[in-house]
């Protein structure tokens, strides 16, 4: 019998597009990339676990700023080619300090606003980024 690994159809980089849902709100927390092994660390921990593009490296989900993201469900959508992570939310999930990634909206005239307000500091959980 095939694993469900298997039948989830990652890219050619062997990448999935990961989208985090809060489980209690429905509101959409941000979207990040897994590949199989991330995968499977969320599975096994219950945390999430995401693969970096930019760095090449595994990354956990709240472990510099302690807002960690407790799995409570991982779906695979019809063609198999997006997982969607419904999780408890502790703290703001985005790394500028608000609740959403999905915090800037555009207006009809193109103009961006900010929505919702700041929950940390991200200089004083992550450190001051140099000019």
């Amino acid at each position: 019998m095939a694993s469900g690994f298997d039948q989830i159809r990652f890219n050619e980089a062997g990448l999935i597009p990961a989208i985090v849902q809060d489980v209690e709100t429905g509101v959409v927390l941000m979207m990040a990339y897994m590949n199989r092994e991330a995968l499977e660390r969320t599975l096994a921990t219950r945390e999430t676990w995401f693969w970096s593009r930019s760095r090449k490296a595994f990354w956990h989900k709240g472990e510099t700023s302690g807002n960690v993201q407790r799995v409570r469900d991982v779906l695979i959508d019809c063609d198999r080619d997006t997982v969607l992570v419904m999780v408890e939310q502790k703290g703001a999930a985005c790394h500028e300090g608000y609740y959403t990634c999905f915090h800037y909206r555009l207006g009809a005239d193109g103009a961006m606003t900010v929505v919702g307000e700041r929950q940390f500091d991200p200089d004083e959980v992550y450190g001051k980024k140099q000019p």
